[in-house]
């Protein structure tokens, strides 16, 4: 299945960024993208369970070890996100990094983004990289994450 799965992640990221829609400011739909995934990955990293939610709609939806977790509220994101921020530490991780964030596809209201991840101890050795597609969409005249697919 790994296998699969990083022919998928090659194919795509071979794949010319395509654009759907009327013509749009595709820049700025980068930049607005790119800058909730850094509060995304700062505030995660930060251990802020509130300012880590407020990166998301709702309900938001994470797909990860064959189960689909979904928030229905920014709560219950935030209750979620409370109880991981204090058994993650467990592990030896202390914060994560971009490694990389690629477009894959973009509109005027959605971006799917193929991303990578690095968890990092305190000392900044590497825990492990991690794999995932991020699909945000502009509602309500702000971008958040709606999905996340990874195999963490």
């Amino acid at each position: 299945m790994k296998w699969f799965t990083a022919t998928v992640l090659l194919l795509i990221s071979l794949q010319p960024l395509t654009s759907y829609g009327a013509d749009f400011d595709r820049v700025e739909v980068e930049r607005e993208t790119m800058q909730v995934l850094d509060k995304f990955i700062t505030s995660f990293s930060a251990k802020d369970p509130a300012a880590h939610a407020a990166t998301y709609h709702f309900p938001h939806f994470r797909l990860a070890r064959g189960a689909m977790n979904v928030w229905e509220t920014e709560e219950e994101a935030v209750q979620s996100h409370i109880n991981l921020f204090r058994t993650l530490p467990d592990t030896g991780w202390y914060r994560s990094v971009w490694v990389h964030r690629r477009i894959v596809t973009m509109s005027e209201s959605k971006v799917h983004v193929d991303t990578r991840f690095k968890r990092l101890r305190e000392d900044g050795s590497e825990i492990g990289s991690y794999d995932s597609l991020y699909v945000l969409i502009k509602e309500d005249g702000r971008w958040a994450v709606k999905m996340r697919s990874s195999f963490l």
